[in-house]
C-alpha cells in the first residue's frame, strides 16, 4: 500500500514522520501527473504547491483553521489530503470540481476561482473568530499573481491594522497564468534573491553571544537596528510598513523550513505574512521547460512527454480568429491598442504582443484597472481593445458604467469564454454578461455566430469612438463553420448601431420567428427543422448586434404568430427580455417566449451536458414551442356554437 492510500484526512498526515512526508510528496506528484494527464486540468499550479499544502495541513487544524485558496485551481493536493482521491472524472459531470467545493468537503471554505479575494475572506473569518472568542486561525494562500489585484491590497490595508489571527501565505512562483508583471512582481523578485534577515540574525545570535557581555551587547544593538537591517538584507519593508510581521523568504519545497516558518506564524497573536518561494510545474520536466505557462492548464496529455493528445480537427477557434483579426486591424490602424488582465495567451492577444509589444498592455489580475485605463487611453486618442474572459468582466461593471460609458469612451471589450463553458463550473460560465451589460447606456453588443461575423463585428466596433462596444464568443469550438445568411436586413456593412439582422432560414409560412443570439444560431436552425417536421414553419434570424435590439426586428415580429429567443446567457434581463420590451414599445402584440440560462449557478460538465440539463437544446425547445403554438391555435379557433349564434 502506498502512503497516499493511507491518507483519508489531515490527521493521518500529522502522524507521518518528516521523511515519510517527503516520500508522500513524491507520490502526490506522480499521482497528479498520471491522473490530470488523463482528464485535463490545472497541472502546473498543483505540482508547485505539494510540499506547501502538506506543511499547511500538518501545522494547522483544518477545518477549524480555515484554509482559503486564491485561486482555487491550486487545491488539488488539498483535495487529496482531505480524502478525495478519485480523480477519474475531474472537472466532468459527477466528478470532482476543479476548484474547492463546499458540497465535496467541510475543508473547502471558499469556492474560489476568481483571483485576489482570499485575503478579504480570511480577514472576515478571522474577525468572526475574534468576536466569538475562538483561537483558530484563518490562512489565505495567495499567489504573487493574485497580489496584482487591487482587492488584495484593500484587504491587506485592513488586515494590517487588526489584531486578528490572519496568516497570509504568499505562494511566490513568479507567475500567475504567465510570468507576473508589475511593481509587486519586482518587489517579490528582490526578496527572492536574498535569504532574509532571519538567518542573518540567527548567525549573529550564535556568533556574537559566544563573545560574553560585549558580544551580547553587540547582538542587542544589531537587533535594535532590526528595521534598517531588514531593508539592507531583505527589503521586505513594504509589508512591515503596513504593520505586518514578515517571515521568509522560505523554500517552498523544503518541508522542514516550511513547517518551521508556518509554526512561527501560527504562534503570532496577530496578522503575519509568510513568503514562500515555489516552482510552478515542479517535478514534471515538460512543465518545467514550458516557458508559456508551466502547464498551467492542460487537456489530455502524454504523462511521459507532456505532448497533447486528442488535439482535435485543427479548426480555427474563436479565440484564434479574434487574435489574428486584431493583429490585422492593428497593422492597419496605429490607434488600436490591446489591454488584458494576466490572460495574454488565453484571450488571443499573444500574436499582437509578439509583433508590437509596445501596443499591448498586460495589467495583471486587475480588471477594474484595465477598464478605467482603457477609458484614459480612449481620451488620449487611442482605441483600446480590452480582452478578458466573460466571467471576469463582471468584476469591472462599475468601471464600465462610470468610467467608460458615462464618458462615452470608445473602448471595445472582447469577452472570451462567453456562454456555457463547461468544466470549470459555476464561476467560469460566462452567462452574466449580456444581462448585466444590457443596462449600460450607449453600449452595443455583438455575439458573432462564426469567424466571419467575428471579423466583421470587430471592424465595426473599432469604428465606434463615442461609447463602449462588446464582442462576446465562446473561445472554444470552430469559428470555421460559417452560417451564411439568406438575407441581411438593415445596414449591409454591419455597423454597430442596432440596424443589422441576418435572416438565416425562412419557413413556408410565418408561424414562428426564432431570434438566435450568437452561437445559438446552430440551435435555431436545428429547431426550425424540428418544427417543420410538425407542420410549424419558422423564420430564423441572427441579430449580429444583439444590443441594442435591431431596428428591423419589431416589424418582422409583427408578421409572425410567436417570437422565440435563444441565448446562452441568463434569461432574466437578457437579450430576450430586451426584445420583448422593444416589441411592446413598438406596439407589436406578438407574444415572446424567451429561452436561455436560468438564474442559478451551473455545475461543471460539458457544454452539451449543461445545455441538456437546463433544457436549452433544439429538441427541448421544439417541444415547448409546439405546445405554445397549439395553445395559440386553440385560442384562435372559433368556440362551439359560434356559427349558430351568428
Amino acid at each position: 500500500m502506498s502512503l497516499l492510500d493511507t491518507i483519508t484526512s489531515p490527521d493521518d498526515l500529522k502522524r507521518l514522520s518528516r521523511y515519510e512526508t517527503g516520500c508522500l510528496a513524491e507520490e502526490v506528484r506522480a499521482f497528479l501527473v498520471r491522473e490530470v494527464s488523463r482528464t485535463g486540468g490545472h497541472l502546473g499550479p498543483n505540482l508547485g504547491v505539494v510540499e506547501l499544502t502538506l506543511a499547511l495541513h500538518r501545522v494547522f487544524d483544518s477545518p477549524q483553521d480555515a484554509l482559503v485558496w486564491d485561486t482555487g485551481h491550486q487545491s488539488y493536493v488539498h483535495k487529496l489530503v482531505t480524502g478525495r482521491q478519485d480523480f477519474s472524472a475531474l472537472r466532468q459531470r459527477g466528478g470532482l470540481a476543479g476548484y474547492p467545493s463546499r458540497e465535496e468537503s467541510e475543508h473547502d471554505v471558499v469556492e474560489n476561482s476568481h483571483a485576489s479575494t482570499s485575503l478579504s475572506w480570511a480577514a472576515g473569518i478571522a474577525r468572526a473568530n475574534t468576536l466569538a472568542g475562538r483561537p483558530q486561525h484563518a490562512v489565505a494562500v495567495v499567489g504573487d499573481g493574485a497580489l496584482t489585484g487591487g482587492m488584495a491590497w484593500e484587504a491587506l490595508n485592513n488586515i494590517a491594522t487588526s489584531t486578528d489571527r490572519v496568516v497570509v501565505v504568499v505562494n511566490d512562483n513568479g507567475r500567475s497564468y504567465a510570468p507576473t508583471i508589475g511593481g509587486m512582481a519586482h518587489h517579490l523578485a528582490t526578496l527572492r534573491t536574498t535569504r532574509g534577515y532571519e538567518r542573518f540574525l540567527d548567525w549573529g545570535k550564535s556568533t556574537l553571544q559566544r563573545g560574553g557581555t560585549p558580544g551580547r551587547l553587540a547582538y542587542d544593538t544589531l537587533h535594535g537596528m532590526k528595521k534598517g537591517l531588514k531593508d539592507f538584507v531583505a527589503p521586505q519593508g513594504m509589508f512591515e510598513d503596513l504593520g505586518m510581521k514578515y517571515v521568509g523568504p522560505v523554500d517552498g519545497h523544503d518541508l522542514e523550513d516550511l513547517e518551521h516558518a508556518l509554526a512561527r506564524a501560527r504562534s503570532f497573536e496577530g496578522p503575519v505574512i509568510v513568503h514562500v518561494m515555489t516552482q510552478k510545474g515542479r517535478g514534471f520536466h515538460p512543465a518545467e521547460l514550458d516557458d508559456v505557462d508551466r502547464f498551467h492548464a492542460v487537456g489530455v496529455i502524454d504523462p511521459d512527454t507532456g505532448a497533447a493528445l486528442n488535439v482535435g480537427s485543427g479548426a480555427t477557434t474563436f479565440t484564434a480568429a479574434f487574435g489574428q483579426s486584431l493583429l490585422e486591424r492593428a497593422r492597419e490602424r496605429h490607434d488600436v491598442v490591446g489591454v488584458t488582465a494576466a490572460m495574454l495567451v488565453p484571450v488571443g492577444m499573444a500574436p499582437m504582443a509578439a509583433e508590437m509589444p509596445e501596443r499591448v498592455l498586460d495589467v495583471g489580475i486587475a480588471e477594474q484597472h484595465a477598464t478605467t485605463t482603457a477609458a484614459g487611453m480612449a481620451h488620449g486618442g487611442l482605441h483600446p481593445v480590452v480582452a478578458v474572459y466573460s466571467t471576469f468582466l463582471t468584476r469591472a461593471l462599475d468601471q464600465t458604467l462610470m468610467d467608460v460609458a458615462l464618458h462615452r469612451a470608445g473602448v471595445t471589450f472582447v469577452l472570451d469564454r462567453a456562454g456555457v463553458t463547461g468544466p470549470d463550473g459555476p464561476s467560469h460560465h460566462g452567462v452574466w454578461d449580456m444581462a448585466l451589460l444590457g443596462v449600460v447606456p450607449g453600449l452595443a453588443l455583438a455575439a458573432p455566430r462564426d469567424g466571419a461575423r467575428l471579423r466583421e463585428s470587430l471592424a465595426a466596433a473599432l469604428d465606434v469612438d463615442d461609447g463602449p462596444t462588446v464582442l462576446r464568443f465562446p473561445g472554444k469550438g470552430s469559428a470555421d463553420d460559417e452560417i451564411v445568411a439568406l438575407e441581411r436586413l438593415g445596414d449591409p456593412g454591419g455597423a454597430a448601431d442596432g440596424s443589422v439582422l441576418d435572416v438565416l432560414a425562412r419557413g413556408e409560412s410565418e408561424d414562428v420567428l426564432v431570434v438566435a443570439v450568437g452561437t445559438m444560431a446552430a440551435v435555431g436552425l436545428d429547431l426550425a427543422e424540428r418544427l417543420a417536421a410538425h407542420g410549424i414553419h419558422a423564420t430564423v434570424v441572427d441579430p449580429v448586434w444583439a444590443l441594442p435590439v435591431p431596428g428591423p426586428l419589431p416589424g418582422l415580429a409583427a408578421r409572425h404568430r410567436l417570437v422565440v429567443t435563444l441565448e446562452d446567457g441568463v434569461v432574466q434581463g437578457g437579450v430576450g427580455s430586451q426584445v420583448a420590451r422593444a416589441l411592446v414599445e413598438a406596439g407589436v402584440g406578438t407574444p415572446v417566449t424567451t429561452r436561455g440560462v436560468p438564474v442559478r449557478f451551473l455545475e461543471h460538465g460539458s457544454r452539451a451536458q449543461v445545455l441538456a440539463e437546463i433544457g436549452l437544446t433544439a429538441q427541448d425547445v421544439a417541444r415547448s414551442v409546439a405546445e405554445e403554438v397549439a395553445r395559440l391555435d386553440e385560442a384562435s379557433a372559433p368556440s362551439p356554437g359560434a356559427a349558430a349564434r351568428r
